[in-house]
């Protein structure tokens, strides 16, 4: 195995997360530089996977207000992307059934941006709030991919037009839903010709927000190892080289948690399918050290991870799904801008990669930095050293007083458990040339330089007056690598979720009664809770 720095502990309490200044001695000269202080912002969590009653799947009950109320009223979100499947609709924001079939993009506009201006206007309930709609589009030989698209302007609004466009070029609606104009312009413009079969149909999606919505639309690959052949490692470098500035995450800590196969990763529990299940709810995509996500970051991609809830029902009859926006899964995103975040603000915070994501509200702030002797790097961020060169690593978080645990599951009655750490992993892996197509380099899905470099423990962290905790660490850069953060309430070894400190395939949980199985499930979720950090990169120069 490759030569990692090795890692001495240094105990380093620091007071504040934005007052720090590192005094240090150039490599090389006798100058001194302060290394900058942590930038100035807020953490703002949100949900970028969501659905509505206007999705056919999620339950009739899922009103637009019954969402939003419990992901803002509720679950106290900052911000929420509304993403209705980009297929037809047959109910109203209400749940009422419609005369006819529409497209999602005739829903959008007939129904849900108009109740979300309202309920943002000055004065409205949810004007200190963001919400904005996108979509869940049905990729042709993939699976599903998220997708916001906005116009552009201080504040980016949705692209109405982009999102019409995008449904007929890129579904199998039938063109007589769409209006007449509509389709003489896009036929005048495209051709006869839409793009809703092939794997290079999908490609030409992605090229097409690319030469339309450059910097001012995102697409998010969804549950990616849900069903087997979604997606290839090859897919992931195909998207990202074409579009690195759309298509820079992936859904690994995926929704859906309320199903009895975790995820709803139900593929057979057999040896081969192993990389098709959820482990600590994660999946195998960014849960296995060295895996997919680490063969990527291996190349200095930015390519970042992302939770959701998925949410279409939590509990209906004899069946549950997944938790409302905000109750298990949270992004916190860093918003550096001053007032309430606009979708411009929170598309510069998802690109720039400085955030992380949580289930069970295990932390609710994580500062991880990296500081040689001229500067200081977030999440995100790449550090530019000199071969041995002095980095210091600085991990702190805090965890709120209580979650949102319920017991039993969904009776409104708290269990007022405190959620606790109990080790966070510093995981680092060596970083190379990016690979390209036509390389046989270009299908590995491993990076086998990636391990965990230290576990930390309750015995190399201390309390501040602030409520963080604080670690600090030193090494010696020697090679370019990244380095990221996992954290888990969960001991090294606990039969049947961890070993070795590795989560543990998530099983089924079965039974027949229905309301035990519901508390089982949500027992289940509540005591396997993780948080992943976004990498830091380390340049030696």
């Amino acid at each position: 195995m490759p030569h990692l720095p090795r890692l001495s502990p240094r105990h380093l309490l620091i007071p504040t997360a934005i007052a720090i200044g590192v005094v240090a001695a150039a490599c090389g000269g006798d100058d001194t530089f302060v290394v900058p202080p942590i930038a100035q912002g807020r953490w703002i969590a949100g949900d970028l996977h969501t659905h509505t009653t206007q999705s056919a799947d999620a339950d009739v009950s899922q009103t637009l207000d019954k969402v939003l109320s419990k992901a803002f009223n509720t679950y106290g979100l900052d911000w929420m992307a509304v993403t209705n499947h980009l297929r037809v609709s047959t109910r109203d924001d209400k749940g009422n059934l419609l005369a006819a079939p529409i497209p999602m993009a005739t829903g959008v506009e007939r129904y849900e941006l108009p109740r979300l201006a309202a309920l943002q206007a000055p004065g409205a309930a949810y004007a200190s709030k963001l919400i904005f709609s996108g979509f869940e589009w049905d990729m042709p030989t993939h699976d599903h991919i998220g997708i916001g698209i906005f116009d552009g302007g201080d504040k980016l609004a949705v692209s109405t037009g982009g999102v019409r466009e995008f449904e007929y070029l890129f579904t199998t609606r039938d063109a007589t839903m769409f209006d007449t104009t509509d389709v003489a312009a896009w036929k005048a413009k495209y051709g006869a010709t839409r793009y809703n079969k092939t794997g290079d149909d999908a490609l030409k999606a992605i090229g097409w927000l690319k030469d339309n919505y450059p910097n001012t639309s995102y697409a998010v690959i969804n549950h990616p190892s849900r069903n087997k052949g979604s997606y290839t490692v090859e897919d992931f470098r195909r998207f990202n080289d074409l579009a690195p500035n759309i298509v820079f995450a992936i859904e690994g800590m995926v929704g859906n948690q309320m199903e009895p196969d975790r995820g709803g990763y139900t593929a057979a529990y057999t040896p081969e399918n192993a990389p098709l299940r959820a482990y600590g709810g994660v999946d195998y995509v960014v849960a296995k050290v060295g895996g997919v996500w680490d063969a990527l970051l291996g190349e200095g991609r930015r390519v970042w991870n992302l939770t959701d809830s998925d949410t279409h029902f939590k509990i209906v009859g004899n069946n549950s799904s997944g938790y409302f926006p905000g109750e298990y899964a949270k992004n916190y995103v860093f918003n550096g801008a001053s007032g309430a975040a606009t979708a411009k603000d929170l598309l510069q915070g998802l690109r720039s990669g400085k955030m992380f994501s949580v289930y069970g509200d295990l932390i609710n702030a994580l500062d991880f930095n990296l500081a040689g002797a001229r500067e200081r790097k977030e999440m995100g961020g790449e550090l530019q050293v000199v071969s041995g060169e002095k980095v210091t690593i600085t991990i702190r978080f805090k965890s709120p007083a209580k979650n949102n645990y319920e017991k039993p599951v969904d009776s409104g009655m708290a269990a007022s458990v405190k959620p606790v750490v109990d080790h966070v992993d510093l995981i680092a892996g060596d970083v190379g040339a990016k690979a390209a197509q036509g390389t046989a380099a270009y299908a590995v899905a491993t990076n086998a330089s990636t391990r965990v470099v230290k576990r930390f423990t309750s015995a190399d962290w201390k309390l501040g007056a602030d409520g963080y905790y604080t670690i600090s660490y030193d090494t010696v850069a020697s090679k370019s690598q990244y380095f990221r953060l996992r954290g888990t309430n969960l001991g090294v070894d606990v039969a049947g979720l961890t070993q070795g400190g590795e989560p543990l395939a998530d099983q089924r949980t079965a039974g027949a009664d229905n309301l035990q199985r519901f508390n089982d499930i949500n027992d289940r979720n509540y005591r396997s809770l993780w948080f992943y950090s976004n990498p830091v990169f380390v340049t030696v120069r």
